[in-house]
């Protein structure tokens, strides 16, 4: 309890901004998208928490701080590993009972643009909450209270904005003036806040505090429930006390598979990522991608991913409504039918790949946590598009969900996403995701905690890192680092970073790839690995402003 002794005393004596800062070596190693979200974790591994404690902890800093992809009024999905089992938590948002395709549709019949992307209507019930409560019930050790404080304090004190978060809040200026409670929040007086000011975000504190003392009842009842009703009603939007009173994060059995002697677990539907990773690398691999040179690691990388993508598009939905064929698409059988296709020497037609069984907003955000015991913690969690919807209800952004559901079969989404019919927009259910938290375990021990955000490259991101380790041989700084290829089936072109070499783009394009260079980083990895010397270290993207252990 030495952080909250630390913070009763800083307080008392007029500090402005307490000090939270605990000496001493972190029990563990932790990697996040934020400078803050960082320092909390490993400020509780030192407290004497564990990496649930540290991972629920980081979840509510990111809130705070990230707000952008951090959240309360978005999902989450979480991998667990713990020496009695591992589990995930399904705290995907749901679509509200009155919501309905024909909402979102203009006389033509045709999706109206923006309408699944801004305002209230395009908010899903919020699972986050739900779901970060779920997870310290199921193995956290350090009170709640403690657990919540760092985010209280940094929502009630303030932070400083950094360069990063300034650039954010310039680039979304249009969707943050578009609703008062938004706009007086992250644009004081009808400025952008300038790098140094101190981003004080009261209201939001007011509700952590209500989670603090009354864990998820104090987010989906009471008098948070009543303003987002309220909020959501006021602009149009159709959330209700009654879709938060009912809503539910579910613990699911992982997907597992192996990988080059390694077990892997990872997310199960409604998200595709786990699933979707296990086939991209196992198509990797029977390709023999340890042996290949970068021109050809990448060509077979769009080709994996050409397949995969297509049968993400058929087969994926709410698995409490649909049956998801994992053991079909997993089978090493099918995996074989589905590599035989690939040719090395030319690209596929997209048009000519179909699902072939027989009859995530680039604005996300990962954390990754390991500690000492054996735990570890891979939590993906997401408002969709940055600042969601737009609106916020007491410091609360809600999330612009309802864009990952089917609203009309072969009508792409904002990432260009093809949906299929089993995802389509259902009342209760919930949409499917991209995000992929995943564990590796090798000889029954972590050695790697790993997700990133970035919509459906997500898939392709964290494929090529596991890939680049494993397979390639890379040291983890290294396989984060390396430059990233994507595609998605539909459309059909293929994404690539500007770092990838000119040999890699001459020999795509020779290949009749069609090729796009993607301006935005593909991905923003957070991972925590196992050194050659068996220690736990972190290792957070460069592409983005994250920080990890090392």
């Amino acid at each position: 309890m030495r952080a909250l002794l630390l913070t009763a005393l800083a307080l008392s004596l007029g500090c402005k901004s307490a000090p939270t800062i605990i000496a001493g070596p972190v029990a563990g190693a932790v990697a996040a998208p934020e400078r803050h979200a960082k320092q909390a974790g490993e400020d509780i591994l030192r407290d004497g928490g564990n990496a649930i404690d540290a991972a629920v902890c980081m979840g509510f800093v990111l809130a705070v701080t990230h707000p952008e992809a951090g959240n309360l009024g978005g999902g989450s999905l979480i991998v667990v590993h713990t020496a009695k089992g591992d589990f995930a938590i399904d705290a995907r948002e749901v679509a509200p009972r009155a919501a309905r395709p024909e909402l979102y549709l203009g006389p033509d019949g045709k999706p109206r643009p923006g309408a699944t992307l801004v305002g209230p209507l395009a908010a899903g019930v919020p699972g986050t909450v739900a779901g970060l409560m779920l997870l310290h019930e199921r193995g956290g050790r350090l009170q709640r209270e403690r657990v919540l404080a760092p985010a209280i304090e940094l929502a009630e004190e303030g932070f400083k904005v950094d360069a990063p978060l300034h650039d954010s809040f310039v680039r979304h200026r249009e969707l943050l003036s578009k609703y008062a409670e938004t706009a007086a929040i992250f644009l004081p007086e009808g400025r952008v806040p300038r790098v140094g000011d101190r981003l004080v975000q009261r209201e939001l504190a007011g509700a952590l505090r209500e989670i603090s003392m009354h864990g998820a009842a104090g987010f989906y009842r009471g008098w948070m429930a009543q303003r987002i009703q309220e909020t959501c009603g006021k602009y149009g939007g159709n959330l209700t006390i009654g879709d938060l009173y009912t809503y539910e994060a579910k613990v699911r059995e992982p997907v597992r598979g192996s990988y080059r002697g390694m077990d892997i677990v990872t997310m199960p539907p409604p998200s595709s990522g786990g699933v979707c990773v296990l086939q991209m690398l196992d198509l990797l691999e029977r390709g023999g991608y340890d042996w290949m040179r970068p021109e050809q690691r990448a060509h077979l990388l769009v080709e994996a991913g050409r397949r995969v993508f297509a049968d993400r598009a058929v087969y994926f939905g709410d698995p409490d409504v649909v049956k998801v064929p994992v053991a079909g698409l997993l089978d090493p059988d099918y995996l074989q039918s589905r590599f035989v296709t690939i040719d090395m020497t030319r690209a596929t037609t997209s048009a000519d790949v179909k699902g072939g069984l027989p009859a995530e907003s680039t604005e996300t955000c990962h954390l990754s946590v390991a500690d000492n015991e054996g735990n570890a913690v891979a939590l993906t969690t997401t408002l969709n598009g940055a600042y969601g919807c737009g609106v916020s209800v007491s410091g609360v952004l809600l999330n612009n969900e309802m864009d990952d559901f089917t609203l009309l079969p072969d009508v792409p989404n904002q990432f260009g996403l093809l949906q299929g019919e089993m995802n389509l927009l259902v009342p209760g259910r919930r949409p499917v995701s991209s995000m992929s938290p995943t564990i590796v375990l090798k000889d029954g021990q972590v050695d790697l905690v790993i997700g990133s955000p970035g919509g459906p490259t997500i898939i392709s991101v964290v494929a090529q890192v596991i890939a680049n380790r494993y397979a390639a041989g890379m040291p983890l700084a290294d396989a984060v680092r390396a430059p990233r290829v994507h595609c998605q089936w539909m459309p059909d072109e293929v994404l690539l970073e500007p770092s990838l070499s000119p040999a890699v783009r001459r020999t795509l394009t020779e290949l009749g790839h069609s090729v796009r260079e993607k301006k935005d980083p593909m991905g923003d990895v957070q991972a925590v690995g196992r050194n050659s010397m068996g220690r736990l270290h972190g290792v957070s993207d460069p592409r983005g402003r994250g920080t990890a252990t090392r």
